[in-house]
């Protein structure tokens, strides 16, 4: 029996450490070769040079010179601006809607609830490729150009999702008989939220608004079917830069925003798991 588990320890071992390089070791090589030097081939290593995270950002470097390698410094600056700007819309209206649900769901018992509930997480368990088709379908039907308003409109429907679970999972956490105390001392509704609940709330509430707003930075495949044609974001812009071939500096923006995504996340989940 101890042969039997000591195999099946070392079984759970190996396939644990191969699950994480099966992941992270494609990241680690995107970091390294960001900082290759050399402009043809990027899995031949030639030297190592910052050159392309000064090229994304509009300098003119050794390597290239005058030929820049980024079609338009000014098209990847707007589509971060873009991305940037719906990000911050979606974040603020469905960090709105999914703590307003999640309270209203927590609070109140009423006909309806559970599958209300489940109805609430159908956005995140359905493929991104069908909820972007039937976004597009939507708009098209009801007569709404497609842009900026549609893209907003549309990450709203999945994100409100994903702000209702991190709250919900707060709100569970909670002790209710501090509402209740605060009530036996002459609290209304509102005093005992805006005092005792909202407090113990917000940790879980920034914790869903920066996951969100993530998320919404790097979304692709919803985004491409509902913004149209004259709105850019930044992962449309690297899909399109993709489709041209591989080139160096891709490298360099992805590292970028995969240190950007990190940290967000990182502090997302500080958020949601710190106690008050």
């Amino acid at each position: 029996m101890k042969i039997f588990a000591s195999l099946a320890r070392g079984s759970l071992v190996a396939y644990t450490a191969l699950f994480f390089a099966f992941i992270y070791i494609p990241l680690v090589l995107i970091a390294v070769y960001s900082f290759n030097a050399n402009p043809i081939n990027m899995m031949t290593w030639s030297g190592f040079t910052t050159d392309w995270y000064a090229q994304v950002l509009g300098y003119k470097t050794a390597i290239t010179g005058d030929a820049f390698y980024v079609e338009s410094t000014d098209q990847l600056v707007q589509a971060v601006f873009n991305s940037l700007k719906i990000a911050a819309s979606t974040t603020l209206i469905a960090t709105v809607f999914g703590t307003s649900i999640a309270i209203a769901l927590y609070h109140f018992d009423f006909f309806g609830r559970r599958f209300y509930r489940v109805v609430l997480f159908m956005p995140m368990l359905m493929p991104d490729i069908v909820l972007g088709i039937a976004l597009l379908i939507f708009f098209v039907n009801s007569g709404i150009n497609l842009g900026l308003k549609t893209i907003i409109i549309g990450q709203c429907t999945f994100l409100t999702s994903y702000v209702f679970i991190v709250v919900s999972a707060r709100l569970s956490g909670m002790d209710r008989t501090l509402e209740h105390a605060s009530a036996d001392l002459g609290a209304n509704e509102w005093t005992t939220f805006r005092k005792v609940v909202f407090p113990q709330l917000l940790p879980g509430i920034l914790g869903g608004a920066l996951l969100a707003f993530i998320i919404s930075m790097d979304d692709l495949v919803i985004t491409y079917f509902i913004a149209g044609v004259d709105v850019t974001t930044l992962p449309m812009f690297i899909f399109a830069m993709l489709r041209r071939g591989i080139k160096p500096e891709i490298n360099a923006i992805a590292v970028m925003m995969l240190s950007f995504s990190f940290v967000i996340a990182s502090l997302g989940l500080y958020l949601r798991s710190r106690q008050k």
